[in-house]
């Protein structure tokens, strides 16, 4: 291909790129003459609202402060000074205050009657059981038989020995004959006194044959059967002397030392029922081990009068006493003023906010309703009298006067 051929070529290229160009650029301006014109931003703001005057404007209600709602509706009390009984705690067991062991004082007899059961009561003198008399009546008859032989050997050795004594003088008899005659004599009277002394024992055997009660009282243990043979000394019965029964306190020996003899004592029995006591003795000494000590009391009888006590201790039972050991004045509230928490007493005291505050309290005793506040409190406090424990720290209530005691 020549020169003169490539020149035109090249015109005819550049000719179409140089149209398309101008269609391009006016198709643009097309498209930009047919979109709307945008309003200018100061047009497109709102009017703005004419600005009010102060005096213009309605008035305002004042706001109204809502009342705090009480939490609960109570009624105050104040703690009272009250004179309280000094008493002392102990437990104890009961027991007789002496107890008679009756046996038998014959042996190789056979027990032929029993005239008494536990839980009997007798009387000094009573007789509880009888053992067979036969072996000993016939013991008492050969005893009375040897006594009568006795005294007749003896009448006899004193006749022969005032003969002799009649005679000595005048030389008939010699002088060993007349000691033996002396000494017949005193031997005689001496088989008449050995006689006579062994009807005695027989006849206290035969008297023996009866078992006799010592003192009155109630009989509390029994192994005495009809028809055993029992040696000499074998306990057939056991005996409440006199039917006293004591309680025997244990006590530490620092509370010893607070109990004098004499003192009142209020025991109680395993089923409620009350008695009055004394002190009868301290024990002298004091457990070893334990290091506590007994205190022994005399029930006297109960409390009340009227009340049914029969049986109400027995030898065995383990009861709970009070000592009484003088008074002292404290401060004493309600016993529903004093809410318990998680181990620990607690008041509500009400300020003159109607505010309430929780005070932790010791207690102390306890008489009829009310109980003793030995720490927290004093006596002008104002404190809740009941429904403590549907109150918290800082609760408001509403108090009331407290209702009138029924008459």
């Amino acid at each position: 291909m020549n020169r003169n051929q490539t020149q035109p070529r090249a015109l005819g290229i550049f000719s179409t790129f140089l149209l398309t160009c101008i269609g391009l650029g006016m198709g643009l301006y097309g498209v930009n003459a047919a979109e709307p014109s945008k309003p200018s931003v100061a047009a497109s703001k709102p009017a703005e609202k004419p600005v009010e005057k102060p005096q213009d404007k309605p008035a305002e209600k004042p706001v109204e402060k809502v009342a705090a709602k009480a939490a609960l509706t109570v009624s105050v009390v104040q703690a009272k000074s009250t004179t309280l009984p000094i008493k002392l705690s102990a437990n104890g067991g009961v027991a007789a205050w002496q107890e008679a062991s009756i046996g038998a004082e014959v042996s190789g007899l056979r027990i032929a009657e029993i005239n008494a059961a536990v839980g009997y009561q007798v009387k000094r003198g009573q007789v509880l059981a009888s053992f067979a008399t036969e072996s000993v009546q016939a013991d008492v008859a050969l005893s009375r038989a040897m006594l009568a032989e006795a005294k007749a050997n003896a009448a006899d050795a004193t006749l022969n020995a005032e003969r002799a004594r009649a005679v000595q003088a005048s030389g008939a008899i010699s002088a060993q004959m007349f000691n033996q005659y002396l000494t017949q004599e005193q031997t005689a009277k001496a088989r008449v006194d050995s006689a006579s002394a062994q009807l005695d024992s027989q006849l206290v055997r035969l008297k023996h044959t009866q078992v006799i009660a010592p003192d009155f009282g109630i009989i509390s243990a029994r192994s005495a059967t009809v028809g055993s043979v029992v040696g000499a000394g074998t306990e057939l019965f056991k005996l409440i002397r006199q039917g006293r029964l004591e309680w025997r306190a244990e006590v530490t020996s620092s509370e010893m030392a607070r109990i004098p003899v004499g003192s009142a004592v209020t025991v109680t029995a395993p089923g409620g029922v009350k008695f009055k006591g004394k002190v009868r003795m301290l024990a002298p000494t004091v457990d070893a081990q334990t290091r506590n000590g007994l205190v022994y009391v005399d029930l006297i009888g109960p409390v009340e009068s009227g009340a049914a006590s029969a049986g109400a201790f027995k030898p065995g039972m383990y009861a709970k006493g009070e000592f009484e050991l003088g008074s002292s004045t404290a401060l004493t509230v309600p016993q529903s003023a004093v809410v318990v928490r998680d181990g620990f007493s607690y008041v509500y005291r009400v300020g003159a906010d109607n505010l309430v505050s929780q005070l932790k309290v010791q207690t102390g005793r306890m008489v009829g309703d009310h109980l003793e506040i030995q720490t927290g409190v004093g006596p002008n406090d104002k404190l809740v009298a009941s429904g403590g424990s549907f109150l918290s720290q800082g609760d408001l209530v509403k108090v009331v006067p407290a209702p009138a005691a029924a008459k």
